[in-house]
């Protein structure tokens, strides 16, 4: 069993350390490195907030676009353009 011991204790360095050199890679391993996580997260957020309202405003630009030429069109067929173009 002490055999196992030594190989759980081995492996959970080696993880650790691994670890630890992955986020020193990333430049992540300072004091600093969760309130740049914390930035990037908010950051990433408004981003997609960013995206959600444009395609939310070109979508409600194409539906009034299209409901104007509804209306023009039904006008136009009803004869009352006339009263538009003097």
């Amino acid at each position: 069993m002490a055999g196992n011991d030594d190989l759980q204790h081995l492996l959970e360095q080696a993880s650790e350390s691994g670890a630890q050199r992955a986020l020193a890679h990333l430049g992540l391993a300072d004091e600093s490195a969760a309130k740049d996580m914390a930035d990037l997260r908010e950051l990433l957020s408004a981003w997609r907030d960013a995206k959600r309202s444009a395609r939310k405003a070109v979508v409600e630009w194409l539906v009034r676009g299209c409901l104007a030429a509804l209306l023009i069109g039904l006008a136009v067929k009803l004869g009352l353009g006339g009263l538009v173009i003097k």
